[in-house]
């Protein structure tokens, strides 16, 4: 067995249960950052912030995550990942529950950086575990069952989000959001498996000089940065624009095209999973990129529309921007040897932390408000969020050449590990 294919081996049962944890995790960690979105009209208009302002607050998150995460990068692999995540994700809980105790703009951008630095590096560990546990054969299927996350917060979370915070306040999601994630860290504590992860005679300066030297691991630094990029850019003004442009209601309207996304993502999640593992990974990230780049261009131009068809572009939205993902982050992971995985999904979360929140900043340049409310300068945010489309899958070319193996399907997996970290280019 290679070094990239190493994996801890778990019955059946305590495999299903170790990704039922982790999605579980994985969830709240998303519903923190995805929460802010839908609650972007209600806290411009508490602490009369604009919405460039309102990115900040959004930003904060994505770029505090990028800094611990790059400084996890050369301690993480020193420990064993199960205390690490429980130790990361009880910081995670006690600054989401300050979130909502925040009384101000200030005390809920410091909140939300420590949620970040914490929330960042336990989502890292989260994408370490599912390498650990389960073989390259069945990745994409995991990851993909881990992303379901991503629905399930749409679905359930950000609905009851709105709905909690048209009836008691913006603070009311936030305290939801830290009771789940009591109760995940007490389920966590005993469902997780003990894994013999800690690298021995860790030396943390030359373990993060032969991560960022490696050929391979740079190109695929670089997909994960681009590929949340590209996304990122259009998602802090969805909620908002359906607000402003599209004409929704806030309370009823908004959360039910957010169910109706989420349930979609949750159909198609799957399948898009299954197909990560039998067709090439490339192929697949660029039929999802082509087709997100059509729907961002319709979703950018959208104009006061019926809830059917607000619901259908949220859910096209979703499906496409989601479906990236599992071949994506498959190629990814599958590019890293295994006694580097701690430390490289950590500066690889960092980096898409970081992408996250500058992407966050760069749309609050293009979008303003204009003397009746509507938010302009969509349709230009949307020729940028394609061109990182087009960039992402260019990215991925490149990291395929360099190493085939990332985007092989099950069926056809043969594969030599990667060249030794000092002698790659």
């Amino acid at each position: 067995m290679s070094a990239i294919a190493q994996h801890h081996a778990l019955p059946k049962g305590r495999e299903i249960t170790t990704l039922i944890v982790l999605c579980a995790v994985q969830f709240t960690h998303i519903l923190d950052y995805m929460i802010m979105m839908p609650l972007g009209g209600q806290l411009m208009r508490v602490f009369n912030i604009s919405p460039s302002q309102f990115t900040h607050l959004v930003a904060s998150y994505g770029l505090a995550a990028a800094v611990s995460g790059f400084a996890g990068g050369f301690f993480l692999d020193r420990f064993d990942r199960k205390r690490s995540l429980l130790f990361l994700y009880t910081g995670f809980a006690l600054a989401t529950l300050a979130c909502g105790l925040a009384p101000t703009e200030n005390a809920l951008l410091v909140s939300r950086l420590a949620a970040g630095a914490f929330g960042g590096l336990a989502g890292s560990m989260v994408s370490a575990m599912v390498g650990d546990v389960i073989p390259p054969s069945r990745r994409g299927r995991a990851m993909s069952f881990v992303m379901t996350a991503f629905p399930v917060a749409s679905v359930l979370g950000v609905p009851t989000g709105l709905v909690l915070a048209g009836r008691f306040g913006w603070h009311a999601p936030f305290f939801l959001l830290a009771g789940c994630a009591a109760i995940n860290l007490v389920v966590a504590a005993f469902a997780l498996p003990h894994l013999s992860t800690a690298v021995q005679n860790h030396r943390p300066a030359r373990q993060m000089k032969e991560i960022l030297s490696h050929g391979i691991h740079l190109r695929a630094f670089a997909v994960g940065a681009v590929l949340v990029m590209s996304g990122g850019l259009v998602v802090p003004f969805l909620a908002p624009s359906f607000i402003a442009n599209v004409g929704l209601n806030e309370s009823t309207q908004l959360p039910l095209a957010y169910a109706c996304g989420g349930l979609a993502t949750a159909v198609s999640t799957p399948i898009i999973g299954w197909l990560s593992d039998h067709m090439d990974r490339l192929r697949l990230l660029t039929i999802m990129s082509a087709c997100a780049i059509v729907v961002v261009f319709i979703i950018t131009r959208l104009g006061p529309s019926p809830l059917g068809v607000a619901a259908l572009m949220m859910a096209l939205f979703m499906v496409t921007m989601s479906g990236r993902f599992a071949p994506a982050m498959t190629m990814i992971t599958n590019a890293v040897d295994a006694r580097y995985r701690g430390g490289f999904m950590s500066v690889n979360s960092a980096l898409q932390q970081a992408s996250s929140g500058m992407a966050s900043l760069l749309a609050g340049l293009f979008v303003s408000r204009s003397p009746t409310g509507q938010l302009l300068g969509l349709p230009t945010l949307g020729y940028v969020s394609a061109g990182f489309f087009a960039l992402s899958v260019l990215l991925a070319f490149g990291l395929r050449a360099a190493a085939p193996h990332v985007a092989t399907p099950a069926a056809k997996e043969s594969r030599p590990p990667p060249p030794p970290a000092e002698a790659a280019a």
